[in-house]
């Protein structure tokens, strides 16, 4: 198949407030061209809306109906993150007709990982069916369900398209992705055929929850705050004893199996440093099940613009770290770029996870393809 532009959406479980948007050129298998990436602000009637229905979603945990805010949420991001792409493609000159796909990966409210003789359950709301009629064109969404119900974790599932960037820079495998959302996870490909991928920990969600928490705004900006503070080391190591994060993988996390809570009691630059300190240091642990530790990290998301936290990840991960733009990506864009490389497989029907990304058993297709 020849490349054909496609378009990717990710809003991260952060809640940040913002979707984003990239476009690029692909066959699902190689990357032909990066075009634009954009941050589309959601308005704050949606933004609360979200946070009302995580929220909701925490009290539900798969039990019973689901709450009825989840079909207004879904409606009203759906149109919200469509709006974002028409603009994105109108930006660039171009029209709906040039885009072979749309990959929309929706806004998870609740994950599940699957534990010993119980599947794991997962939930974006994200109605494709909707957005293909918005817009006009194929749309390829929930990306995780299938996996799940095969018992894979559902979740990261970066990895393939982590692999085909570290295919264009760097084949050593001494070289792993990080990408840094609410959550951390890591893929590392060894340059040949083995492919890892596996959540880390928490990285920016707990820190951004304890500053909101403490009417300090919305996240620890630059990581000022953690750096004015002192780590609390005997409660990190108590911290550092959870059994998730010495777990074989694979494995995965909801953005609230690791809370705010961990800095409970501290002040509000102790606090951050702490929690700070504990999110690379998870990191850390995490290069240490890789079947070879690598002596790079690449790291995209959020967390890459806290220069605390990527000090922090050199000195205590012992590893150097570099942010994904020093290898050509744009740090920003990889995980929306994702899912419209993930959005081209769908319709190839090529696997999106593997046995080693996520424990499914077998290389798995997923998503669902509207228009």
């Amino acid at each position: 198949m020849e490349p054909i532009w496609a378009v990717g959406l990710m809003t991260g479980t952060v809640l940040d407030g913002n979707i984003d948007v990239a476009l690029i050129k692909t066959d699902g298998e190689r990357i032909a061209d990066t075009g634009t990436y954009a941050l589309a602000p959601y308005p704050q009637s949606i933004r609360a809306l979200l946070e009302q229905t995580l929220r909701q979603a925490r009290a539900w945990n798969f039990e019973g109906p689901e709450p009825a805010i989840f079909r207004e949420a879904e409606e009203a991001l759906t149109r919200a993150q469509s709006a974002a792409v028409r603009d994105l493609v109108e930006s660039q000159g171009m029209s709906m007709a040039d885009i072979g796909i749309v990959g929309f990966h929706g806004q998870t409210v609740l994950h599940r990982a699957p534990q010993p003789g119980r599947i794991g359950r997962t939930r974006q709301l994200g109605d494709g069916e909707l957005m293909a009629s918005l817009l006009g064109t194929k749309v390829a969404y929930d990306f995780r369900s299938a996996d799940v119900a095969a018992g894979g974790q559902g979740a990261p599932l970066a990895a393939a398209y982590h692999a085909a960037l570290l295919k264009q820079a760097d084949v050593s495998g001494d070289t792993a992705v990080l990408n840094l959302g609410g959550v951390g996870n890591i893929t590392w490909w060894d340059g040949k055929g083995d492919i890892v991928a596996f959540d880390t920990g928490p990285a920016n969600a707990p820190v951004n929850d304890f500053i909101k928490a403490k009417g300090l705004g919305e996240m620890d900006r630059d990581g000022k705050l953690a750096a004015a503070g002192k780590v609390d080391e005997e409660r990190l190591a108590r911290l550092l004893q959870h059994p998730y994060l010495t777990k074989p993988y694979p494995k995965s996390l909801d953005r609230f199996d690791f809370t705010a809570a961990m800095a409970d009691g501290l002040g509000a630059e102790d606090g951050a440093a702490t929690l700070t300190a504990f999110t690379v240091s998870a990191v850390g642990k995490a290069l240490d099940l890789l079947p070879r530790r690598p002596k790079r990290l690449a790291v995209s998301g959020g967390g890459r613009h806290n220069p605390t936290m990527m000090a922090m990840l050199e000195s205590r991960a012992g590893v150097e770290v570099v942010q994904a733009e020093t290898l050509g990506w744009k740090g920003d864009a990889v995980e929306a770029e994702c899912f419209a490389f993930l959005a081209v497989r769908v319709l190839r029907g090529l696997p999106i996870s593997f046995p080693s990304t996520t424990g499914a058993p077998e290389p798995m297709r997923g998503g669902k393809l509207a228009g």
